[in-house]
């Protein structure tokens, strides 16, 4: 589920049968974080997940509130989860300012996309676990098999 409360439906045959073999962990950083939905668009203003996390910069909602601390314990409750099930690989959903593992919107709120990651991707790269976009199961899974 979007910010917006809008579903992001993805159908995806290798996905279903991660889910079937019990493969799967869902959670979203920013619910976990503490937001509700729906919410307020946000994005991270002037950097990336990674410069969130070292206090560089911050994430705001388009109406100017700061809600940094609320991606930041999301993100550090998803590394929880992903160490305590020793879970190597995750497949997050491009563009978010929690979870784009290659793009997310420059700041601007005005649909720019530009490089970078999410906070929760970043928190995630650093700690060793490989992260992969919704457009990239395969690849995802390919890791996974050479992790075993």
């Amino acid at each position: 589920m979007r910010y917006d409360g809008q579903a992001k439906t993805l159908k995806n045959k290798a996905l279903d049968d991660l889910v079937i073999q019990n493969r799967v962990f869902a959670f979203c950083p920013e619910i976990a974080g503490g937001l509700p939905t729906p919410r307020n668009a946000a994005e991270i203003q002037q950097g990336d997940g990674a410069e969130v996390i070292d206090k560089l910069t911050k994430v705001v909602t388009i109406n100017g509130d700061d809600i940094t601390e609320n991606f930041l314990r999301g993100a550090r409750q998803a590394l929880e989860v992903c160490q305590q099930h020793r879970i190597l690989v995750a497949i997050l959903t491009e563009s978010s300012p929690s979870c784009g593992s290659n793009q997310i919107y420059d700041g601007s709120f005005s649909r720019t996309i530009r490089y970078g990651v999410g906070v929760t991707t970043a928190m995630l790269q650093r700690h060793g676990i490989d992260v992969f976009n919704q457009y990239q199961i395969e690849a995802a899974i390919s890791k996974l098999k050479d992790s075993y």
